[in-house]
């Protein structure tokens, strides 16, 4: 069923979403004939990816890939990286190499620095504390989901096992984190 709306000049327009004066649908208004908001291809928002395991990296690419996904991603080993990229420091210094990510993907058990360490130094910080946090790991352990969840983090996510089923968790990702909900503006 698809929900109608009369705008104050009586004109029907349908659909199922409005943000502002944009309306999901409408012939002759402000988005334009015919274009519909539901449609519009998710923003190429940078997916920041800290995991210490290769293998892990490899496949997250190869199912953003498989999956078709529009997002680009980069990828750091372990917290203090994750920490230096954030920071724009060490090797990330060139502020126009580095995009500011819209949402970090982050696995806890790593050398360095954890993931729980890397989320406190997160939250902490007025410049990043906006960011969303998504905890990806092995761990199905209640502690470390209390634990993530007392620290701040957006969701918790236990890794898929199988390669069709990280396709999956990534696609509903990123309709989730980029289509559904609005992010804060960041600053580059």
């Amino acid at each position: 069923m698809v929900l109608g709306w009369l705008r104050p000049d009586f004109r029907v327009v349908t659909g199922v979403r409005i943000v502002g004066e944009e309306w999901s649908r409408a012939s002759n208004g402000p988005l334009g004939p015919a274009e519909n908001v539901m449609s519009k291809k998710p923003n190429p928002i940078t997916i920041l990816m800290a995991d210490d395991d290769e293998d892990d990296r490899r496949l997250t690419q190869e199912a953003l890939e498989e999956g078709r996904l529009a997002n680009p991603i980069r990828f750091v080993k372990d917290g203090e990286e994750l920490m230096d990229y954030l920071k724009r420091t060490g090797p990330f210094a060139p502020p126009a190499e580095v995009p500011r990510p819209g949402l970090i993907l982050l696995d806890l058990n790593m050398p360095r620095k954890d993931g729980w360490s890397v989320l406190q130094e997160v939250r902490k910080d007025p410049e990043l504390r906006q960011i969303p946090v998504v905890v990806l790991t092995t761990s199905k352990a209640d502690e470390d989901v209390f634990r993530s969840y007392d620290l701040g983090v957006n969701s918790y996510i236990v890794k898929p096992v199988t390669f069709e089923a990280l396709v999956d968790t990534l696609q509903t990702l990123e309709k989730y984190w980029f289509e559904i909900v609005e992010l804060p503006g960041g600053k580059e």
